[in-house]
This record gives C-alpha cells, structure tokens and sequence, in this order.
C-alpha cells in the first residue's frame, strides 16, 4: 500500500504532566524533532525511517506516522539539540520533511 504521507501535530491539544516537565528540565530536553506531513513520502518509508534513525520500535513508528498523517506534524523524539541533529539532518537526507523545535 503506497499512500503518500500526509500528518500534523497539534501542540495545543497535548497534555503534559507537571512531572514530565520536571524530567525534561531535569535531563535537558528541552527540544523535540518535529516531522511534517507531505504528499511524497509513504508511511513505509517514513515508518523505515524512523526505525532507522530514531531507533523507534516498528509499532512507534507506525502511531508517529498516523499522528504526522492526521495532524501534519508530530514530535517523534524529545531530547536535546545536540542529540536530535543528526536525526533531523539524516531524515531531511532522506526526503522527509523535520525540524528542531524548543520546548518551553
């Protein structure tokens, strides 16, 4: 099934826990690695993808690139910048559309 990958995130309807704040201030991750929905790329590549690089588990993969689907965009990895570069730079390699983003 060849169907061209199409997703958004909403940041607005996410929920986030005061604890997770804390963790993330805690460990520095203070950025997450955005991927954006496009009419090229297929959710086997991107699911590819994101095993690859993300080092996702193959069902991981599978939800973030419903999300990127039906929302546009999804944050598949919250970390640091240093840590997250290279992700977004090797999927951008491979045709998909990311970006770093700070967290507040």
């Amino acid at each position: 099934m060849s169907h061209a990958f199409n997703a958004y995130y909403n940041t607005e309807t996410e929920t986030i826990t005061e604890e997770e704040v804390a963790l993330d201030t805690l460990l520095d991750l203070g950025a997450q690695l955005i991927v954006y929905n496009d009419e090229v790329n297929t959710f086997d590549w991107v699911i590819e993808s994101l095993v690859a690089i993300c080092k996702h588990s193959y069902e991981q993969a599978e939800q973030c690139a419903m999300f990127i689907h039906f929302k546009g965009k999804y944050a598949v990895k919250h970390g640091d910048e240093k840590t997250l570069t290279p992700m977004k730079d090797a999927l951008l390699d491979r045709g998909i559309s990311a970006a770093i983003e700070k967290t507040v």
